[in-house]
């Protein structure tokens, strides 16, 4: 199963505490998608992210091979902060399109990212490290990081 990572689990890290088996595979976008942060949540004193159809957009992530085994437990995470589980078409830095299994927000997310609401920081420090890890695109990192400045 290809699974895409674009939250908290495209930190090494975070995917190895959620699926211990997981092994990378490749760096891919989500063409015409978009990333907000409309998820309420205390846990982690700020909005979590989620993606949603959006033209014109993209959301990069990593893609890695889960086991059965392991995605029983990144699904009982993701629930945790209000995702499900939905196969989407992704596409490899060569153009090659692949069914990946992603996350999404649990009901269509109604509102965008410029909410009162901000995101949390920890979480986005944890998105920003993963994507500097797998060395995703500069412009995808800098509107991370713009989140954390309050932009």
């Amino acid at each position: 199963m290809l699974y895409f990572a674009y939250n908290a689990r495209i930190s090494p890290d975070q995917m190895k505490q959620a699926a211990p088996k997981a092994k990378f595979q490749f760096i891919a976008h989500l063409p015409e998608w978009g990333l907000d942060f409309p998820i309420s949540n205390q846990t982690w004193g700020g909005t979590l992210p989620a993606v949603r159809p959006e033209p014109g957009s993209t959301v990069w992530g990593a893609v890695y091979e889960i086991p059965k085994a392991d995605l029983a437990t990144l699904d009982e995470i993701e629930a945790g902060e209000q995702r499900s589980a939905q196969t989407v078409e992704a596409m490899d830095r060569n153009g090659k399109r692949h069914l990946v299994l992603v996350h999404l927000m649990e009901g269509a997310p109604t509102v965008n990212g410029n909410g009162s609401s901000r995101p949390s920081p920890d979480y986005l420090r944890l998105m920003v490290d993963g994507s500097r890890h797998w060395s995703l695109p500069f412009g995808w990192i800098a509107g991370l990081e713009e989140h954390l400045n309050g932009s």
